[in-house]
């Protein structure tokens, strides 16, 4: 049971420094903000509710671990390295993707609301 209460309290360490320092976490987490009520409105089931959710969510996650990548790089050396490099663009990759994906369920979500049918 002591391993979980540790682990949380590094989560809640990490949550509050990343909520105040690093600017894309804060903005992810005002969409977040944003979402809980916008999903209610947008979707049309509790499913949908969850998957739009769950979209921004997997963002916010993204970000996290690219935050980590990004500090054990830094820890590592802050000079150019090719291997380093590699790492951080890889890490901005998969929040491209992720926010490509979070888009994707929003969008179909408006025009499913817009139209009225599932598409």
């Amino acid at each position: 049971m002591q391993r979980l209460i540790d682990a949380f309290i590094n989560s809640v360490r990490a949550f509050r420094k990343l909520a105040a320092h690093e600017k894309a976490f804060q903005q992810e987490l005002m969409l977040f903000a944003l979402a809980l009520p916008a999903g209610w409105f947008i979707s049309v089931s509790w499913r949908g509710y969850a998957l739009l959710i769950g979209a921004v969510l997997l963002l916010i996650m993204v970000e996290v671990l690219n935050t980590g990548i990004e500090a054990a790089c830094d820890a590592i050396s802050r000079e150019f390295h090719i291997d380093i490099q590699l790492a951080k663009d890889c890490g901005s990759l998969a929040v491209l993707i992720s926010i490509v994906i979070a888009g994707g369920v929003w969008g179909i979500a408006i025009i499913e609301r817009l139209i009225g049918t599932p598409i």
